[in-house]
């Protein structure tokens, strides 16, 4: 066959099993993001939407661009993606590290690369690296998440592109590839990894809630924190482990000490939280190794044993790590966010005038460029991180809603060319794809509307940025063109 006919059948063949249902949500989302910065940033003098000194008309150039960098992925064999992960992650990693001591320091973070007059953010491009990287090793035959050797090496691959960043003292983008669990579990992960993870953040709030009520002369934090780690000890045994007779004594002891201490308080003796807690649990924790003795499901008693151990342990490390590890002004987002202190003026003002903003929207909003907070620059970067508060203030309730549909539909779209496909690198791609988006999507609006604190996370295809665009579309073009290909590795 010649070389042309051969080529236009490839072309025809790409043209007809690309997806372009998610082609069409990414054209309807990136021209919504540039439309909202326009209204973000618009100004009475200078009205055209392409002025390329606007920031409306520089995304839209950055848009353009981005539509040539998706096509252009297409064209590229699949297998290049995948035979060259490990090397396209390797480079980026070393261009993180480049990064911290080449990068100019802005508001603090040396994150961007300085090229003339464009900037470019390296760990925006390093998602789509360290994705590729977790597939290639998943996709490694006879791979699988069953032995610590194996564990190591993928949350490595996700751990190393989080220390370079937080180097870069850009810790927003660094918690991004925490995202990627999510593929992890997917993949094999036990479900138990997932729930220590959300009671490690429940114990961080808990414990910084709480810290300045005092009860049984400690923090009333801590007092929660040690009641709540001696119910998950007993709904473990009896859920988890199945073990009646070890859930029903160490629940009983628990009973027997807290009447005690009961008995002892109403006596007008001062007791001690951590003369009590400690004690009970370490008994307790002691009894259940005894116990293992004479249990059948030795295992999960064994991570039972150890959850709580840690548990206690995390607690204690709560405020060490938020005064010594964090920044002030992280310190202050965090408290502000928890309600822990009201700083209007300061710390919690952008997402103060954000609610504000989109409060004032009511159902169906004020109309395009008709957003008064947004014209009088109430909300601070409210083109790049706060850009969902312009579609809050000017859309409404109804086309807040119609962003977060795109959203739900694209990521329910990746998730199904997930399993359509039988290529594990291709699923794993999909899956961290998703991750990612998720993530994006749930701190930025949980930071607009003050549900999480300000980390500096944008809204994928619609706040402000060359990088996060660029870095967004070769995320998702690649999986396009993997998914392009589905045929010759078998699908549904």
């Amino acid at each position: 066959m010649p070389m042309e006919v051969r080529n236009e059948d490839e072309n025809t063949n790409l043209l007809r099993s690309v997806d372009w249902f998610t082609i069409v949500l990414y054209l309807i989302m990136v021209v919504a993001g540039a439309v909202s910065i326009y209204a973000a940033t618009y100004d009475y003098d200078r009205a055209s939407m392409f002025d390329l000194s606007e920031f409306s008309g520089k995304q839209f150039l950055w848009a353009g661009l981005s539509f040539l960098i998706g096509f252009s992925l297409l064209l590229i064999d699949r297998r290049i993606y995948e035979a060259y992960a490990y090397p396209l992650y390797g480079f980026m990693i070393i261009l993180l590290i480049v990064t911290v001591f080449v990068a100019p320091d802005i508001k603090g973070s040396r994150s961007w690369l300085v090229f003339g007059p464009v900037s470019l953010q390296p760990a925006e491009f390093a998602k789509t690296a360290t994705a590729l990287a977790l597939a290639k090793l998943f996709s490694t035959y006879g791979f699988q998440l069953n032995g610590w050797r194996n564990y190591a090496i993928a949350i490595g691959i996700i751990v190393l592109p989080i220390l370079c960043i937080i180097l870069e003292r850009e810790t927003g983008s660094a918690l991004v590839y925490t995202a990627l669990i999510f593929v992890l579990y997917r993949e094999g992960m036990s479900g138990f990894v997932l729930f220590a993870a959300l009671m490690a953040v429940v114990y961080f709030v808990v414990v910084l809630k709480f810290a300045a009520i005092t009860f049984m002369s400690i923090p009333l934090g801590m007092v929660i924190a040690f009641i709540m780690v001696m119910a998950l000890i007993v709904a473990m045994l009896l859920i988890y482990c199945r073990s009646w007779i070890l859930g029903r004594n160490v629940m009983i002891g628990y009973l027997v000490a807290g009447a005690i201490a009961g008995g002892l308080t109403l006596a007008g003796v001062k007791v001690n939280g951590y003369a009590f807690f400690l004690p009970v649990i370490i008994l307790s924790l002691l009894y259940l190794l005894y116990g293992m003795l004479h249990e059948i499901h030795l295992k999960k008693v064994l991570m039972t044993i150890c959850f709580a151990a840690a548990s206690v342990i995390f607690m204690f490390m709560v405020n060490i790590a938020f005064n010594k590890v964090l920044e002030p002004h992280q310190q202050q987002r965090i408290k502000v966010t928890l309600g822990i202190e009201e700083d209007l003026r300061g710390a919690g003002y952008n997402v103060n005038q954000s609610k504000i903003a989109i409060g004032s929207g009511g159902v169906t909003g004020k109309g395009f460029l008709q957003g008064t907070q947004t014209k009088l620059k109430y909300v601070p970067e409210q083109h790049t991180d706060f850009i969902f508060c312009t579609i809050g203030e000017e859309q409404g309730f109804i086309g807040s809603v119609a962003v977060l549909i795109l959203f739900l539909t694209l990521i329910l779209r990746i998730i199904t060319l997930a399993e359509r496909n039988h290529s594990t690198f291709a699923r794993v791609y999909a899956y961290s794809v998703a991750s990612y988006l998720i993530f994006h999507l749930a701190i930025n609006i949980g930071m607009v509307i003050g549900l999480c604190p300000v980390i500096g996370i944008p809204l994928p295809f619609f706040s402000y940025g060359g990088s996060s665009l660029w870095g967004f579309t070769i995320l998702l073009f690649i999986l396009l063109r993997i998914d392009a290909d589905r045929g010759n590795y078998g699908s549904w």
